[in-house]
C-alpha cells in the first residue's frame, strides 16, 4: 500500500506490530465485560495492536521514505504473551489500562527498526525504554480547570486463561493516524505480512 496526497503538510505516524484476529475478537469481547466503568474509553476491536515506534508528526514527504524501511524489516513469525492488565502510571489516576507483552522477538524488532529509521535520518533515540503493551482503554479526563484523568472506580479484573497463551504477531504496519472526534482511525499506508514461518511477504 502507498500513502495518500494530503493538503496537510505533517501526518501523524507510527508503526504498530498487529495482533490475529481471534486474540483482537478476545480481548475485546473480554473489554465489553471488565472495561463498562463510565470514565474508561475502550479501544475499538480494530485498533488493538502493539506500537512499536511513535513517529508523531512528520512532514508528508517522508512518509515514502519510512514505508520504504518498513517495509525492509522482513522477520520470521514473531510470538507474544498477553500479560494481566496494568494501570499506568503505576500510581495515583490511571490515564490509560493497557495489556504488557511478554515477547523477546518483539523487542529485538522494535530495536531493529528503530536502528533502521534512526541511519536513514527519519527518527531519533527513544527517550523512553520500550514497553511492549496493548492498549485496552484510556481514561476520560475531569471537565474544567486542569482536567485530570477521572477516577476508575472499577479497574479492568483478570484476562481469561485462553488469552493468555502463546500467540504469534501477524504483521508488522506502517499506520497513519487521523484524529477524530469519536478518537483515532489508523490508516495503513505500508505492511509486511508475518507467517508462521520461513521469511516475510512484503505489501
Amino acid at each position: 500500500m502507498t500513502s495518500e496526497k494530503s493538503d496537510h503538510p505533517r501526518v501523524r505516524l507510527f508503526v504498530a506490530l498487529d495482533l490475529p484476529d481471534a486474540v483482537r475478537a478476545g480481548i475485546a469481547e473480554w473489554g465489553r465485560r471488565e472495561l463498562r466503568d463510565p470514565a474508561l474509553r475502550p479501544v475499538p476491536e480494530e485498533s488493538l495492536h502493539i506500537t512499536l515506534v511513535f513517529l508523531g508528526h512528520r512532514l508528508h514527504e517522508e512518509v515514502e521514505a519510512i514505508a520504504a524501511v518498513v517495509r525492509e524489516c522482513t522477520t520470521p513469525a514473531i510470538e507474544i504473551a498477553l500479560r494481566q492488565p496494568q494501570q499506568r502510571p503505576l500510581r495515583g489516576r490511571a490515564k490509560v489500562y493497557a495489556l504488557p507483552v511478554a515477547s523477546e522477538r518483539t523487542e529485538a524488532l522494535q530495536a531493529d527498526l528503530v536502528d533502521r529509521l534512526a541511519g536513514a535520518g527519519l527518527h531519533g533515540p527513544d527517550r523512553r525504554p520500550f514497553w511492549p503493551h496493548v492498549t485496552v482503554a484510556r481514561v476520560r479526563n475531569e471537565s474544567g480547570g486542569k482536567r485530570p484523568p477521572q477516577r476508575v472506580e472499577r479497574p479492568p479484573s483478570d484476562l481469561p486463561q485462553e488469552l493468555m497463551q502463546a500467540h504469534r504477531g501477524v504483521r508488522l504496519t506502517f499506520y497513519r493516524s487521523e484524529l477524530q472526534p469519536r478518537g483515532a482511525r489508523y490508516v495503513p499506508l505500508a505492511q509486511v505480512e508475518l507467517p508462521s514461518q520461513g521469511g516475510s511477504e512484503v505489501i
